[in-house]
């Protein structure tokens, strides 16, 4: 992996994950194969702070050769709200690279494949305009946030082009998923209200 990034891999001191780093942005890898959050070092000055979120000549071992085929914005107005958690499924396959550009917001992972070891396994990290992080999401793994300022932004950069004839997910409280919601839910669209429960999820 290109010699900017920082890499975290997922060793564990008294039952906690740490991190082994180097110079630049850093990697941290979570309990479940291809979440990663991206922590990055802002650049700052008496104007403000500059913030790169994506080269793909850094991000080759992340992103591979996958286009960018959608960046969308998500602003979200209340407190409390839960989006989520979906999955696109088909070909090409989608990975999508979410950061909160403005406020903060409880973000969430949820392994659906099928094959894998960690099917029905979520991870949780708070995404916030100040720390600058991101979450990469995997193909087969669905995506949820609460919101936990008012007036929060997400921009999401997507590998696949919108397919919603293949849109699918898991409901955000399903008793055998079990995601840690830090805020009592409102503002649920119907949508997603009516989210299969994960064992409905093929």
């Amino acid at each position: 992996m290109a010699g900017a990034w920082r890499i975290s891999m997922p060793s564990v001191c008294c039952g906690v994950p740490t991190a082994v780093e180097m110079a630049g942005p850093s990697i941290h890898a979570s309990a479940i194969e291809g979440v990663l959050e991206i922590k990055r070092i802002p650049f700052t000055d008496q104007r403000g702070h500059f913030l790169n979120l994506f080269r793909r000549n850094e991000w080759s071992e992340l992103w591979g050769d996958r286009p960018i085929e959608q960046v969308n914005l998500s602003h979200n107005i209340r407190r409390g709200t839960i989006r989520g958690l979906h999955l696109q499924r088909g070909q090409p396959p989608e990975v999508r690279l979410v950061t909160c550009v403005k406020g903060r917001v409880w973000d969430v992972a949820a392994d659906l494949r099928e094959a894998s070891p960690t099917r029905g396994q979520w991870h949780g990290v708070e995404l916030s305009a100040e720390a600058g992080n991101s979450l990469l999401i995997p193909t087969g793994c669905a995506h949820g946030f609460q919101v936990l300022e008012p007036d929060s932004t997400l921009l999401y950069l997507h590998a696949a082009p919108y397919r919603p004839g293949e849109e699918t997910g898991v409901r955000w409280n399903d008793s055998r998923l079990g995601v840690s919601w830090p805020l009592e839910a409102v503002d649920l669209s119907e949508r997603d209200r009516l989210l299969p429960l994960l064992e409905w999820v093929p």
